[in-house]
């Protein structure tokens, strides 16, 4: 059931409350959604695409979970697997479900478990509906990488296409080439080059003109005409090899887009597969370099508008306390020597960050002062956090708003760990000379780019064999996992159709 068929003008409950009790139906979800709307644009000042709330059961959330979070997603083998995995840990109460999704789209949509009780539909509602949604609208990366209206269409464009990719060539020749693709997902996204903004809509239109040209531009007939002498098959002049090479452009980062347009073996339906697993890679970069900011955003959104509908008596006690309840244990953060240590929990982090900016432009001190004149004493403190959520991502977030107070707060320090040395090593703590030492530290571990190996194609033998030559830019020494590097060779190989080579490049000096 969509919010948009909910009652539009439903009557309070008991006393001027919003709601009285655990039980929730659409008309009570319309009339909170309107309170909780009013707060979040009105004082919040929160610009949030259209919203469409689905109430699903615990089944379709965990469909949901398993194709990725997306509606209509294409079918793949292991989508089936995380199902059966996920339903079994779940009815053996073994893996909790979480209590919402939410889609980066043009309308946004919401899932919301009908188990949930109307306090808890009330806070997932303030968190995805207006938290998230306008952090998805705003923030930069979304603004240049995605394409919200695009994508409900898009996805229904490749899961129609996969079906009659599998109804045509067989089911194991699609799932072979989608298990390559998804297995270079990771290095299958542009970093550094500003590229076209994906217009996902336009794809299923673009790709029936492309087949329409190459079925008028085909004519049986010449394969009957007679040609000169026949050249053995794939020998090109040293000419044409170096002007090949020119068009290549390389190095390129994206070995997906690469494979997808110069794999000399693959056929046009398994290019826009590719093309389907790329574009979708694409879509979801800026969420992985924007997961601290995201749920701090949308955590402190909902704790915000839950104590101001508390504060005008639209929830009762007992509703405050039992979403709080639930806030306290989505932010809970265990120390680095507790048994339940899992690293640092971006909900902990990014609501506290969130938290500390308002304290500073509310009532700041001269540490805070020193540290960000530019927001310190500032009173309109939501100016100030739709600034922040518009324009960094996670590193640079850190970076720049991480404060000595916190630091202090959540006893931060850094560790050294070389390989030259037997054990660790504290290298700074939270006081005067360590401060910056710990948020550089810190700032250095949500860059995306740190984490993942860098591989490039650098090379392809156009005159012999055919090999392709991937490079790895090696971080701080350290390689590439042997297992993992010879798995991922082999996916490579089968979409090159080649023999493909990885070398390790030395480290960048300083890195």
């Amino acid at each position: 059931m969509t919010l948009a068929q909910l009652a539009p003008n439903a009557a309070p409950a008991r006393g001027g409350l919003l709601f009285d009790g655990a039980e929730w139906d659409f008309a009570t979800v319309q009339r909170v959604y309107a309170a909780i709307e009013r707060i979040g644009c009105d004082e919040l000042g929160l610009d949030v695409f259209p919203n469409q709330i689905e109430i699903i059961s615990a089944e379709q959330m965990l469909d949901a979970y398993c194709s990725v979070g997306m509606p209509l997603m294409y079918a793949h083998w292991s989508y089936g697997k995380r199902f059966v995995r996920d339903e079994a840990l779940y009815r053996r109460g073994y893996q909790a479900l979480a209590y919402e999704i939410v889609i980066n789209s043009n309308p946004c949509i919401s899932y919301c478990m009908e188990e949930n009780t109307m306090a808890m539909q009330t806070l997932v509602i303030a968190h995805a509906a207006f938290g998230h949604n306008h952090f998805f609208k705003n923030n930069y990366l979304f603004q240049q990488w995605t394409d919200p209206a695009g994508i409900l269409d898009y996805l229904d464009f490749a899961k129609r296409y996969v079906a009659s990719c599998e109804e045509r060539h067989g089911l194991e020749a699609v799932e072979t080439t989608l298990d390559a693709a998804h297995a270079l997902m990771g290095q299958g996204v542009f970093r550094y080059r500003r590229a076209a903004k994906l217009k996902l809509g336009d794809y299923e239109r673009r790709l029936r003109e492309r087949q329409e040209r190459e079925a008028q531009d085909y004519c049986d007939l010449w394969r009957t005409v007679p040609g000169g002498a026949p050249t053995p098959e794939g020998t090109i002049s040293e000419e044409e090899a170096r002007e090949r090479k020119r068009r290549l452009r390389l190095p390129e980062e994206n070995l997906l887009y690469f494979l997808e347009k110069n794999s000399p073996t693959l056929r046009n339906w398994q290019r826009e597969l590719l093309r389907i697993v790329r574009n979708l890679a694409q879509y979801f970069y800026p969420q992985r370099q924007t997961k601290l900011m995201n749920e701090g955003c949308a955590t402190f959104v909902h704790y915000t508008i839950v104590n101001r509908l508390y504060d005008q008596g639209l929830i009762s006690e007992g509703a405050l306390m039992e979403i709080l309840h639930s806030h306290a244990n989505v932010v809970a953060q265990f120390d680095f020597d507790d048994p339940r240590y899992g690293g640092i929990n971006p909900y902990a982090l990014g609501f506290a960050m969130m938290q500390d900016i308002q304290r500073i432009c509310v009532s700041p001190t001269e540490e805070d002062r020193e540290w960000f004149p530019g927001i310190a004493g500032r009173q309109e403190w939501p100016a100030v956090m739709r600034d922040v959520w518009a324009n960094y991502r996670d590193e640079s977030f850190v970076r720049q708003f991480l404060s000595p107070h916190l630091m202090r707060k959540l006893r931060l320090f850094a560790l050294s760990d070389k390989a030259s040395e037997s054990s660790y090593r504290v290298e700074a703590i939270h006081d005067a000379e360590g401060y910056r030492r710990v948020r550089s530290a810190l700032a250095d571990s949500y860059d995306v780019g740190e984490g993942e190996p860098d591989i490039q194609v650098v090379d392809v033998d156009l005159l012999g064999d055919r090999e392709l030559v991937l490079r790895h830019a090696t971080r701080k020494g350290v390689g590439l996992a042997e297992a993992g590097r010879e798995a991922t060779l082999r996916h490579v190989r089968r979409l090159w159709g080649y023999e493909v080579r990885l070398e390790d490049a030395p480290s960048a000096p300083g890195s």
